[in-house]
């Protein structure tokens, strides 16, 4: 028979009792989880698996992901509190330069060695370390090789070969004032073949092409159809497609551009050391593996990455080693709203004109080449005009501003009188009604 203890023994039996709790706590309790909230844009094929191998290699951390596109993430980001944001990844450069200005962002203070600062002519990273690329998109040339070997057409490596006339009726091209990618299409040639060599590129190419714009679908969707043999684009939208079984190649052209994802930590990150632990994490040697997945195809910004990679594998740090990758995205992004006005006006509003006279002039006497082709190839504006940075904001704040639009307007205006009367001109020496 049990004697039931007295209330002294109870009280002894529940000190032993807690005392031995708290000898077991760290080992009944695991250690509490700290948040790290990561604003993005990034899909769920780029989050998914950088939060798992991340929590992996750090199990005390727990990834918080909240989605903002980059439209919305700016003003999110200045708002006071920074919603408890600690970490900022996505792709929209222009957001985390508005983010620096405001005070939004603290210095990474992290080891970018084996991370250059730049991708031939491009910078990766904030000259004063408040943010860096943790990723690249490049721009290239979405093939259908089916179509390509039936017109008996090489495929394209470089853009002066899109000029060629073999090409004539194969091309597709986003349209830069309606396609939000575009602009740097545009203005790789430009910047990498000198501007006025840029523009005569791109008035054959553009003559043999056709425009898609806003609404159209995607390039690869109207190349895997078998409309057009060969479209311009951005990667993401073409390597998802090939991962989806679309039989279509991509080709970087050794004059590429990039369009880089950054990384930055806020400036009221409540957790700033889990914050650096990401960012570390997102730019090591395993992070940058990751990009390279199937479901994921982006390009790495550790150089050392590529040596992992199968044979034939673009590597735009290699080709950039030997002279390619000439854009500078900084100088693209000051100068985007303006040049892709000045194309719009000298290449997409008067296209059924300027591909006719293209026609003409090749098929017709090579001794008018002397007289037309300038007329057909000359820029809209000058370098130095397009270099204005009152021109330039004046074009990239036309949306948001009534007098900034009205002005725009009298510029293009202008611009296509000029364009106008060139082809008027080139339309008399050639004979045609074009």
């Amino acid at each position: 028979m049990s004697i039931p203890p007295s209330p002294a023994r109870r009280a002894l039996l529940r000190g032993g009792a807690a005392l031995a709790l708290a000898a077991w706590a760290p080992w009944l309790h695991a250690a509490p989880r700290r948040d790290i909230t990561v604003l993005t844009a990034y899909p769920d094929a780029v989050v998914s698996r950088v939060e798992a191998a991340f929590e992996r290699a750090f199990p005390h951390y727990r990834l918080r992901m909240v989605w903002r596109m980059p439209h919305d993430a700016g003003p999110y980001l200045l708002e006071p509190g920074q919603h408890g944001v600690d970490v900022y990844w996505s792709a929209s450069p222009n957001t985390y330069a508005r983010l620096k200005a405001a005070g939004a962002l603290q210095a990474l203070n992290v080891d970018f060695t084996g991370l250059p600062a730049r991708l031939g002519g491009s910078p990766l990273r904030d000259a004063d370390g408040y943010y860096t690329a943790s990723e690249t998109a490049g721009y290239g040339f979405v093939l259908n090789p089916t179509r390509l070997a039936a017109l008996n057409l090489a495929a394209p490596s470089d853009w002066p070969e899109l000029a060629a006339p073999a090409y004539a009726g194969q091309l597709l091209l986003p349209n830069p004032m309606e396609v939000g990618f575009a602009p740097v299409l545009v203005d790789i040639p430009l910047q990498s073949y000198g501007w006025d060599t840029g523009w005569a590129l791109w008035s054959a190419i553009a003559a043999n092409g056709d425009f898609i714009g806003r609404g159209g679908g995607f390039v690869s969707e109207e190349i895997v159809s078998g409309r057009k043999a060969i479209g311009l684009s951005i990667d993401f939208f073409v390597v998802s497609a090939i991962a989806n079984g679309a039989p279509l190649r991509f080709v970087y052209p050794r004059q590429g551009g990039i369009n880089p994802g950054h990384i930055a930590i806020t400036a009221s990150s409540p957790n700033p050391a889990g914050a650096r632990d990401f960012v570390r994490f997102v730019l090591s040697a395993d992070g940058q593996a990751l990009l390279t997945h199937p479901d994921i195809r982006k390009l790495p910004v550790r150089p050392a990455s590529y040596a992992r990679l199968p044979a034939g594998h673009a590597n735009p740090f290699a080709v950039a080693d030997s002279g390619g990758y000439r854009y500078d995205n900084g100088v693209g992004q000051a100068r985007a709203a303006l040049v892709a006005a000045a194309f719009g006006q000298a290449c997409v509003r008067p296209h059924a004109r300027l591909a006719a006279l293209w026609r003409a002039l090749r098929a017709g006497d090579p001794a008018q080449w002397s007289k037309v082709w300038p007329l057909l190839v000359s820029a809209p504006l000058t370098e130095a005009e397009a270099s204005q940075p009152a021109l330039q904001q004046l074009f990239a704040n036309r949306r948001d501003n009534a007098d900034s639009e009205q002005q725009a307007r009298a510029h293009e205006a202008r611009w296509a009188k000029q364009v106008d009367a060139r082809l008027d001109q080139a339309a008399r020496l050639l004979g045609v009604s074009a």
